[in-house]
């Protein structure tokens, strides 16, 4: 949890920078981010608006882009000109830095390792759960379609694919024995989408498959916008995702946006900004906001990366790399 006197630290310095201005002015600059997290950003962006026009004078023009996290890192590896990241994974954020675009030690530069709110993988099944499903090993019988995104493309599909081999090692199973499981779980999987949002689609509107693997507060939003139709399976245990908040200070500093993209993330821990968070199904890192909305989010059993990899970069290595563990089971599908 991030401690009181980093944020009194990071407002101060926003501040500073906001009340130093001279002259009222537009400023721009584009926020990339993952697949599910539109609504969250559509939410806070006005709020943090009017506070930043408040105190500068200044109107702000906040763009957003969304897609599968692995899929946008390399789009602002390639040139997508991003001033900030809010990517669904640390590796996805590292590989901008790998580049020489964010600067070393970035994960400092932030509260509670860059992390303003959390997240895990849930089942959303059909209303009244036809299927029965109810846990991981559900998900390898027969006849049991999967709807779950690409884990080359996106951070809810990597997630999902480490969750269902922690469901397995971290119950006693061996590696063996999780690459058997995975193996099957993708054999019942008839479509991977580039990304989260995608794999909604596919769900609920297409009406494929029987159980989707999707992020907690993208399953809320699928209840809320399609009331009725489905209901939400909490697993056993899941991946407890963190994902981290950056700017891409090269970007930044030529577009002259460093102040504003600084006080722009760190405005995501403020109360206001982590109860929108909260009501976005998103679990908040404030703890008095946690508590505060304690009964939206069940206890489940979470692992971190270390419980399958050394971390985040074994963990690319060994599972998503071309030929890595997914290549195998997929292709030899």
């Amino acid at each position: 949890m991030f401690k009181l006197n980093q944020l009194l630290a990071l407002a101060a310095f926003g501040l500073v920078s906001m009340t130093g201005a001279t002259s009222a002015k537009t400023i721009e600059f584009l926020n990339v981010s993952y697949d599910p997290t539109r609504e969250l950003y559509q939410a806070v962006n006005p709020l943090f608006a009017a506070e930043w026009k408040q105190k500068t004078g200044d109107d702000l023009v906040i763009k957003q882009s969304h897609g599968g996290s692995g899929t946008q890192a390399r789009a602002v590896v390639d040139g997508l000109e991003a001033d900030v990241v809010t990517l669904a994974m640390w590796p996805d954020t590292d590989a901008i830095r790998q580049k020489n675009l964010i600067a070393n030690g970035w994960e400092q530069a932030l509260p509670n390792n860059a992390t303003a709110y959390t997240s895990t993988i849930v089942f959303l099944v059909r209303k009244g759960n036809p299927k029965g499903v109810r846990d991981w090993a559900d998900l390898v019988r027969p006849g049991i379609q999967i709807i779950t995104p690409n884990p080359k493309t996106s951070g809810n599909g990597k997630l999902s694919f480490l969750a269902a081999w922690a469901a397995i090692t971290e119950n006693g199973g061996t590696e063996e024995e999780a690459k058997a499981f995975v193996t099957k779980l993708f054999a019942n999987v008839p479509v991977l989408d580039t990304g989260a949002r995608g794999s909604s689609v596919t769900f609920t509107r297409k009406n494929i498959g029987d159980v989707q693997l999707t992020w907690e507060n993208e399953a809320h939003l699928q209840l809320e916008e399609i009331p009725g139709q489905f209901e939400i399976v909490y697993p056993s245990i899941s991946f407890l995702a963190e994902p981290p908040l950056a700017v891409v200070d090269v970007n930044a500093e030529r577009h002259g946006t460093t102040d504003v993209a600084r006080a722009y993330l760190s405005f995501l821990y403020t109360p206001q900004a982590q109860e929108l968070a909260a009501k976005n199904f998103y679990r908040p890192t404030d703890p008095a906001i946690a508590a505060k909305y304690a009964d939206k989010f069940p206890a489940i059993r979470f692992f971190r990366i270390d419980a399958v990899a050394k971390d985040w970069n074994d963990a690319y290595k060994r599972f998503f790399d071309n030929g890595g563990v997914f290549d195998q089971i997929y292709q030899g599908q």
